[in-house]
């Protein structure tokens, strides 16, 4: 074989482990940036959307917000193992959860009753052990009228000794004095005449937590007759808005 013969084939040796390894490395960037999303997406970060007005005037359809899942601990797909997050759920924080009526659901409401409270509300004034709530993210509809409801009969059980179980007959704007047992939670949407939260689905375990919302990354008009709103009905002064 000629030298120019083996120097040619030399070449073309050459240029293909050259392509081998930049193929290699990036098939190997590939896979550490699936691993980064994937650790992301399911242990630290995850989004959502508004698409119900239960959370209004603090959260309006077509928020899209970011909610940290590494705050409080975030189960791992597909077991009923849960990685310790680091802060506990606090009163009045905006969660995401899994709810226990329905399966394949995430809603988010306000954190209002922690393990071992007293919850009451009379008359639409909520009581959180024995005294006023301070609630100025609280909306009500002087129009909506109350009403009752046969699901809120959860709470029966739940009655502070020396209550008349017998005789207990919750509304939406008039229902406890109750306990919260241990590791539940109570959840409550702000537009309290338009949503339905613990008052009739019951407490939340634990376990249904999925994280606390920390911004909104994105906003629009949603449900307008405008067409492309995602375009033409940004709300750019919503973007970057802390949930609080």
């Amino acid at each position: 074989m000629s030298r120019k013969k083996r120097k040619s084939r030399g070449a073309a040796r050459a240029k293909a482990d050259r392509t081998e390894g930049t193929l290699g490395e990036w098939l190997r960037i590939l896979l550490i940036w699936g691993g980064l999303f994937f650790l992301i997406r399911f242990f630290v970060l995850q989004t959502f959307v508004i698409i119900s007005g239960s959370m209004m005037n603090t959260l309006l359809l077509g928020d899209f917000l970011v909610v940290n899942r590494a705050a409080i601990g975030s189960p791992i797909p597909g077991t009923s193992i849960r990685i310790p997050g680091y802060s506990s759920p606090k009163r009045f924080d905006i969660l995401v959860f899994d709810p226990p009526h329905e399966e394949n659901m995430m809603l988010v409401k306000r954190l209002i009753g922690l393990p071992g409270d007293t919850l009451e509300m009379r008359d639409k004034t909520l009581y959180i052990n024995g005294s006023v709530a301070n609630e100025p993210y609280a909306q009500h509809s002087p129009a909506s009228p109350d009403h009752s409801d046969i699901r809120m009969t959860w709470q029966t059980p739940f009655l502070v000794p020396g209550e008349d179980a017998d005789s207990y007959r919750p509304s939406r704007d008039d229902w406890g004095p109750i306990i919260i047992p241990p590791d539940n939670y109570f959840m409550l949407g702000d537009n309290r005449d338009e949503s339905q939260d613990s008052r009739y689905w019951g407490l939340l375990e634990g376990w249904r937590l999925e994280g606390r919302a920390l911004f909104i990354y994105y906003s629009y008009e949603r449900g307008t007759m405008t067409p492309f709103p995602w375009l033409r009905r940004i709300r750019w002064d919503r973007i970057g808005d802390r949930i609080r």
